[in-house]
């Protein structure tokens, strides 16, 4: 691992963590081509603990309305959280060789492009996110798990998901950030306890700990534009990326 992977990877994993382009399909893809090994345990650790850190600074005020006020959304993103978990563990225990694919991204993307032209087609709601119901959590956390898939973008199944069950675009936005927290972290200390088990580490600390920040840094404009680009009703404009880069590394895979 140089710097300049680290920087790639660090900037990939920020822009597309959060723009709905899907970060897991964007690095097994530039793994693939540039060979790159991005499923190095120390160096997913950093990429997710710096996406973390964006969420938690950009929602930082809506976190602290979770923790003194809005009691009500936390079981519901404990709700929303459990399907990941579940197929999460099971496809990592049982097809781990299928997250890794490149053809499989390939195909899937164009699948995330389909979910986000379905955005401007889709009567605009103005429920809260901290009004939902148990139902709608686990609808949207069931999005959240199909996003496992590589190709599929997180951010873009979630929100496209929150905007069909009612929630207002800005509402959608933000519970699918807050189920976020406990997913990556979540993948987070999986991560680790791998390194603790197997505690040699092949990337130098500094190199890790300027992928983290880059990460955090990318993550955090990445994340503005985000919203800023949903309130104008622009967010289905990334299709027009993710359905041609699909179907031409799936021609690729073939070549």
């Amino acid at each position: 691992m140089t710097w300049l992977k680290m920087i790639l990877l660090s900037i990939i994993q920020g822009i597309s963590e959060f723009l709905p382009i899907s970060s897991s399909g964007h690095l097994v893809i530039v793994e693939s081509l540039l060979d790159i090994q991005a499923d190095q345990t120390d160096v997913n650790i950093v990429l997710h603990a710096g996406t973390l850190i964006s969420i938690l600074i950009f929602y930082r005020r809506t976190i602290y309305r979770l923790l003194s006020q809005d009691f009500r959304v936390i079981p519901l993103l404990i709700i929303g959280t459990l399907p990941v978990v579940v197929i999460g563990l099971a496809a990592k225990k049982y097809a781990e060789p299928m997250l890794e694919s490149t053809l499989l991204a390939g195909c899937m993307l164009p699948i995330t492009g389909l979910f986000l032209l379905t955005i401007p087609h889709i009567p605009q709601k103005e429920q809260s996110y901290t009004e939902i119901s148990y139902k709608q959590a686990l609808i949207i956390g069931f999005a959240q798990a199909i996003a496992i898939l590589p190709g599929i973008s997180r951010s873009g199944s979630t929100i496209v998901t929150g905007l069909l069950t009612g929630l207002s675009r800005q509402s959608a936005a933000t519970f699918s950030f807050l189920l976020a927290i406990p997913a990556i972290a979540g993948a987070t200390i999986l991560e680790t306890a791998e390194i603790l088990s197997n505690p040699h580490m092949s990337t130098p600390l500094s190199l890790l700990a300027v992928g983290m920040i880059v990460s955090a840094i990318i993550g955090l404009a990445a994340l503005w534009l985000l919203v800023r680009w949903l309130e104008k009703g622009k967010l289905q404009y990334f299709a027009y990326w993710c359905i041609p880069l699909g179907i031409l590394i799936t021609i690729m895979q073939f070549i």
